[in-house]
């Protein structure tokens, strides 16, 4: 087991660590000015508020999206489905042509993931800085949900549940 002394922090061992954290995978979208759709691959999401209903998610400041968030006043987030896979190596992935992916419209007009557990859009609600990240918190407009298998992350790299589908307990 490595241990880093409390006033140095490792960057290699804090991503192992943090890294230990399963989470599911979405793909978070915005558009442009032009329309153009712009997604990102982000494990960085959750929930803030039920009342107001609020969620934040983390984007990258050297995202090629980034820009069009800092722009934007609409979000969509997309929960995947452990088959989808495909579609977060694509969003993750500086060198995809993300330009040819289908989105589907949301009811307010957010770009969201078809065939996603659940397609959440949200208006931007508060942005902070997050060091190399920013911190964008979104009032949910609309959402739909579908049952099905979450796409997780954990140890850098993508697992399947396994078992029942049952809560444990």
């Amino acid at each position: 087991m490595l241990v880093a002394p409390s006033s140095t922090i490792d960057a290699k061992l804090f991503r192992q660590a943090l890294g230990q954290f399963a989470t599911g995978v979405t793909v978070v979208a915005t558009l442009e000015r032009e329309g153009q759709p712009r997604g990102l691959t982000v494990s960085s999401f959750c929930s803030v508020s039920l009342d107001p209903p609020l969620v934040l998610v983390c984007v990258d400041n050297r995202s090629e999206a980034h820009p069009a968030f800092l722009a934007s006043k609409l979000f969509g987030v997309s929960v995947l489905a452990e088959e989808q896979e495909d579609v977060s190596r694509r969003f993750a992935s500086l060198e995809a042509d993300r330009n040819a992916f289908k989105f589907v419209r949301g009811p307010q007009g957010a770009p969201l993931v078809p065939g996603a557990l659940a397609g959440i859009e949200c208006a931007l609600h508060a942005v902070y800085d997050g060091g190399d990240h920013r911190i964008y918190v979104g009032r949910v407009l609309s959402l739909e949900a579908r049952p099905g298998r979450p796409l997780v992350y954990h140890a850098s790299g993508y697992r399947r549940l396994t078992g029942e589908d049952r809560p444990i307990g």
